[in-house]
């Protein structure tokens, strides 16, 4: 897939990183707030296993408001498409955000420290710029295309690592109805043979972001959302590392399944997990 080319000059990107980073940080608040009154809130089910509060709502508001303030005068109709409040509209192709304002609500649920604000800006619908706010870590990770990738400041790069046993791969698990278990177990069994470890962080963002800065070596998950990954696919493009279907086709941020990493394990990942398929495909015709 050929990027289109940054539209902006470097005082308008700075304004637009500017008014991401303020509004996932007035979002913390509000998550933070949230967690210190987790045992109180109301879980409400949007499907099986998956569940939204009055924290992802708040937040979704909280980054929306914040957004449109900053930047409605210098781009106006400006569009934020967020988790909670999407209604599979087509993808501008002028500026505009894909949100999630609290990925990883299960983690945030139960007080498991692994839960992120995730921003994108997206221009003819390819992200251009992310910002991933990893929270009970205190991680800021941004990028811009064509600029690099970044954690609080400093540069990040994906891993060097290209044997598949000293690799640590990310992953998210399949949930919910219509959850392709039966399709992941195939999958998962030749990856957990031969690598020094899987890990389900329980939010997409943060396992990009993990891959971006060369702490995951490779990353899957058959069942995903543009939200979940429009900034993290930057992030890990950004950081010298690939990410595609399980086709093989370079990721566009409506992409799923998704498989990312550096480049040499992103290849091997790839073919590990396109063989299980081929298998699988096999045995149901003979």
């Amino acid at each position: 897939m050929t990027h289109a080319a940054m539209p902006y000059d470097r005082n308008t990107i700075a304004t637009i990183l500017d008014a991401m980073t303020s509004a996932a940080r007035k979002a913390e608040d509000v998550i933070r707030s949230g967690a210190a009154r987790r045992a109180g809130l109301v879980w409400q089910s949007k499907g099986l296993a998956d569940y939204v509060t009055e924290v992802d709502i708040a937040s979704e508001a909280m980054i929306k408001h914040e957004l449109t303030l900053a930047l409605s005068d210098q781009f106006p109709g400006l569009r934020v498409l967020a988790e909670e409040s999407w209604r599979d509209e087509p993808l501008p192709h002028d500026l505009a955000f894909v949100v999630d304002p609290l990925d990883g609500t299960t983690n945030f649920l139960h007080g498991i420290p692994g839960y992120s604000v995730s921003i994108a800006a997206i221009y003819e619908t390819q992200p251009i710029i992310g910002v991933v706010l990893d929270i009970p870590h205190g991680e800021l990770f941004t990028a811009v295309r064509g600029m690099g990738a970044r954690v609080n400041g400093t540069a990040i790069r994906v891993s060097r690592i290209e044997e598949p046993s000293r690799a640590l791969i990310g992953t998210g698990f399949p949930f919910g109805a219509n959850a392709a278990t039966a399709r992941y177990a195939r999958q998962f069994v030749p990856v957990a043979q031969v690598t020094a470890g899987i890990r389900r962080a329980g939010s997409a963002a943060i396992d990009l972001a993990w891959v971006a800065a060369g702490r995951f070596d490779a990353f899957w998950e058959l069942r995903i959302n543009p939200w979940d990954i429009a900034a993290g696919i930057l992030l890990v493009e950004e950081a010298g590392g690939k990410v595609t279907g399980i086709d093989g086709v370079p990721a566009t941020i409506g992409t799923a399944p998704l498989v990312a990493g550096n480049p040499a394990m992103h290849a091997w990942l790839l073919d590990v997990l396109q063989k299980a398929d081929a298998d699988a495909e096999t045995s149901t015709t003979t």
